[in-house]
């Protein structure tokens, strides 16, 4: 059932921003949750099992399945999800299927491909050939995909939350061997189930600027009508929920979103980033923070916190091209994140050299990184599909779950996925074990020089 307005909580940053002094020290107070039994939490162990139980759950649901995610790609992946998604409908009429996903990203081909209507092909051959029972929406947050996209993550399938950083195609599903590791998490919660389904039925239905990407394709125009009446829905948006006392054996969870730099989910994030008092760990996908995260850390280190960062080696990154393939400019990325890590590392190498800042490069054969998240101290822990970079903390529409765990309850099974996930990776002893632009392929330093001496680098980290 919706949660009556009264019941709803005010902007949630706001309460992660208020501080009480407690010996000195400043902690951010408790804030508003959902209370869930910790064994009700499932840490998934990877694309194989993110994948098997994201079809029990389609072929279990009897009333509801609502996919929110960046794109369901047209390939052997969201071909498969297609086909569960209409048999779960035919075996149950009645059920609710409603799938979200950028609208923009969805009408374009792969970048570096051939020009393509995109994965709405897919769609409207789907609905053509077994009907409309699942509905497709395209979400646009800006009237071009460049400068903001719908980055909002989780599934619902009746009172059960699937929440994971990763889309939907074959790569992140490990479907052919190759995979994209990400977090993924399966809670089971009627309150965040319901919390979750009614912030998109109350957010995107009915809105002028988001429309079904599986009926007959129609003229495409410049700007997207109703998108600034959209927008401001979204800058004002936020999740409601009913406030529950937390027990014993139960930790709270928060959820959180925001469209740009002052969103909800962006202060509290910084706000628990500055909050933490002994220890921090970061995963992001691309080394690239925005400039306030970047100093909070900075001070952190500073303070004498422990700050542990897990990041993809720029050979893992989904942009990477290998030099004995053609040279494409998005290719220059990864080597645009690795100079921002080493100029990082280099900064702080007096924390490096006392332990306090531990650097892991993650890489396992041609396979790639997309980690998201934070642990703050030994009690919070974030799960998001933030990159933690200038672009999502300014232009994407973000969201993420904070989970408060003071007694603990979910330190091992966290423990374990770290265990697995720093099992891939070398940890850096000094900047000098980075690469140094010498040591790129030659089409490589010469763009990189072109686009440092033109100060064009600095843009493209924010854009992309």
């Amino acid at each position: 059932m919706p949660v009556p307005t009264s019941a709803k909580q005010g902007p949630l940053a706001r309460m992660f921003q208020r501080f009480r002094t407690r010996r000195g020290d400043r902690l951010p107070v408790a804030v508003p949750g959902i209370a869930v039994p910790a064994e009700a939490i499932r840490v998934l162990s990877g694309p194989a099992e993110f994948r098997t139980v994201l079809l029990q759950r389609i072929a279990a649901a009897r009333h509801r399945i609502i996919l929110v995610a960046l794109y369901l790609q047209d390939d052997a992946a969201g071909r498969e999800i297609l086909d569960a998604l209409y048999a779960a409908r035919k075996a149950h009429p009645a059920l609710e299927i409603l799938v979200l996903v950028d609208a923009h990203r969805a009408q374009r081909g792969l970048i570096g491909k051939v020009k393509s209507p995109g994965n709405a092909a897919l769609y409207r051959d789907y609905a053509a050939r077994l009907g409309e029972g699942v509905k497709i929406l395209g979400v646009p947050i800006q009237n071009r995909e460049l400068f903001g996209v719908l980055h909002l993550k989780g599934f619902v399938f009746d009172d059960v939350v699937l929440y994971s950083g990763a889309s939907l195609n074959e790569v992140y599903l490990g479907h052919g061997g190759r995979y994209r590791l990400d977090r993924y998490h399966l809670l089971e919660s009627k309150a965040l189930a319901d919390c979750l389904a009614e912030f998109v039925h109350t957010t995107f239905l009915g809105q002028a600027a988001v429309t079904p990407l599986n009926q007959p394709e129609q003229p495409r125009s410049r700007t997207v009508p109703g998108l600034r009446t959209f927008r401001q829905v979204l800058r004002q948006a936020e999740y409601g929920f009913a406030e529950a006392p937390v027990s014993s054996g139960q930790v709270s969870v928060t959820p959180l979103m925001g469209l740009g730099a002052g969103g909800d989910l962006n202060q509290s994030l910084l706000a628990l980033l500055k909050a933490s008092q002994t220890s921090l760990v970061i995963y992001t996908p691309y080394f690239n923070l925005p400039g306030i995260l970047r100093r909070a850390v900075s001070r952190l280190l500073a303070q004498g916190r422990e700050v542990t960062i897990v990041v993809g080696d720029k050979t893992a990154n989904d942009f990477y091209i290998p030099p004995a393939e053609p040279f494409r400019v998005i290719s220059l990325l990864p080597y645009l994140y690795e100079a921002n890590l080493r100029r990082f590392t280099r900064t702080h190498r007096a924390a490096m050299d006392a332990g306090r800042l531990r650097v892991h490069l993650w890489k396992d054969g041609d396979n790639t990184f997309h980690l998201k998240g934070l642990f703050v101290d030994q009690d919070i822990a974030v799960l998001t599909g933030h990159n933690l970079n200038p672009r999502a903390w300014n232009l994407d529409l973000e969201n993420g779950l904070v989970i408060r765990d003071p007694e603990g309850l979910l330190r091992e099974k966290h423990q374990r996925e770290r265990a697995a996930i720093l099992a891939h990776t070398t940890k850096l002893t000094s900047f000098l074990d980075l690469d140094t632009p010498s040591a790129y392929p030659l089409k490589v330093q010469k763009a990189l020089k072109q686009m440092s001496r033109t100060r064009i680098d600095r843009l493209v980290n924010r854009l992309l």
